[in-house]
């Protein structure tokens, strides 16, 4: 058994993350310092928007307007396929309550924050997806207050496909705001009054890094890095396919990694071959991208069995991982870490990304090892709760005394010493050896 590296990334998720804390920590002192002023100066001198930041019905209004009506079908589709998806993901959870002794009754009782922050990229790219994405699985959640942010696009305001996903999915109240200033805003609630609970949405490395500095002060879905992929290949996949698929998500950025798992030697050959080809075939932006991607991220991983491939695999823990293989039955019984999972070659990334209703708001870094992707279950707190009768206090209370004399904790042990004094008047209960030292 062996595990063979034909090609090996010279990069890794970390090499730019120094450089981005520094801006992005400089960036939020100014800003806690300087609130609303500060961001509006972020926003004209990175920018360029110098108009208004919060925008009412007419400033939407005017600026969909002009969209054509094939388009906004399109959008209205996508985001009714994640609307209907998170919408049975909360209703496979659910308030539950046990009588768990005579007397002493728990529960669950699920409530969703009361303000999310949505965050929706528009750089080299306009992020259409990520709006309905965050936005209507936040309100299928029952979030009350949505704010939608993303950046103006080319100095214009926001992106009007942008704008009209964010309105379909049900967005509150919508920020003309990018990168760590929008992130900021929403955690302080500056322009709106309403500090938001939770900010999700993907971004680049300075936004992912001030979600980072601020989780605490807010929640924050996952701690995400640039868009990976990862495909796992047997001999019976489709070389051009594969390559396709990789090719399709390195153009997110210059720090995407692709990586290619298989056990066939043919395809990882193909394949390796295919990739500057393909690259070198795309517009100039997504070729820029790529190209970077693709050559200081990209790895071939050429392995001789299908559970080394599982090892390795769940080693990346990768955001989006598809499955070009047989018996793909085996391979979703067996594989563990990974954002979201796309089973046979008919089920790809893009897909995902844009229209087939799971969220493409997913985990990177290695973070699929303890975390699963953006759900309505992130807008959800699920909270505890008892009660019990004064009989079930009586059999709870001096259990609770003695446990709390012998971890030290004498005004713990009183509470249940002055309730069994009060409902079991004269009663000899042993409620532990009181505390002295």
């Amino acid at each position: 058994m062996a595990i063979t590296y034909l090609k090996r990334a010279a990069k890794t998720p970390e090499t730019e993350t120094d450089a981005a804390r520094k801006v992005v920590s400089e960036m939020l002192a100014k800003i806690e310092a300087g609130g609303e002023q500060a961001v509006r100066d972020y926003a004209l001198s990175l920018d360029k928007w110098g108009g208004e930041i919060v925008l009412d019905k007419a400033a939407i209004a005017e600026r969909i307007r002009d969209i054509e009506q094939s388009v906004k079908d399109d959008i209205t589709f996508a985001a009714g396929q994640v609307r209907r998806f998170a919408e049975a993901q909360r209703a496979s959870v659910s308030d539950f309550s046990l009588e768990i002794s005579p007397g002493l009754h728990l529960g669950q009782k699920l409530v969703p924050v009361n303000t999310a922050g949505c965050y929706v990229p528009t750089g080299r790219y306009a992020h259409i997806a990520s709006a309905y994405m965050s936005v209507a699985t936040a309100k299928a959640a029952g979030v009350r207050t949505v704010v939608a942010c993303s950046a103006p696009y080319k100095g214009q305001g926001i992106h009007p496909h942008v704008l009209y996903a964010m309105t379909v999915a049900g967005a509150d109240i919508i920020m003309c705001l990018g990168g760590v200033q929008a992130i900021a805003a929403m955690t302080f609630g500056l322009f709106t009054g309403k500090p938001a609970d939770i900010i999700v949405g993907p971004g680049n490395k300075f936004v992912a890094e001030a979600k980072r500095m601020l989780f605490g002060k807010v929640g924050i879905d996952v701690f995400a890095g640039p868009s990976e992929v990862a495909v796992i290949a047997d001999d019976s996949a489709d070389a051009l396919i594969v390559a396709t698929d990789l090719v399709g998500q390195a153009e997110h950025g210059h720090e995407s990694p692709a990586w290619l798992i298989t056990s066939s030697r043919r395809i990882a050959e193909e394949v390796s071959a295919l990739m500057p080809k393909m690259i070198g075939t795309l517009p100039p932006t997504a070729r820029d991208a790529a190209g970077a991607a693709w050559r200081d991220y990209g790895e071939v991983v050429l392995c001789d069995t299908r559970e080394e491939m599982v090892r390795i695999s769940d080693e990346y823990a990768c955001e989006h991982l598809e499955v070009h293989c047989a018996d793909l039955d085996w391979w979703h019984r067996n594989l563990t870490n990974y954002g979201s999972l796309f089973l046979g070659e008919e089920t790809n990334v893009a897909f995902g990304d844009k229209v087939s209703g799971p969220n493409h708001i997913l985990p990177t870094k290695f973070a699929a090892r303890y975390s699963a992707g953006l759900s309505v279950h992130k807008f959800l707190k699920p909270l505890t709760w008892q009660r019990m009768d004064r009989e079930a206090c009586k059999l709870i209370a001096p259990v609770s005394a003695r446990i709390s004399r012998m971890e030290g904790m004498e005004a713990h042990a009183r509470t249940s010493d002055v309730r069994m004094a009060k409902y079991a008047p004269g009663t000899n209960v042993d409620l532990g050896q009181p505390v002295e030292a």
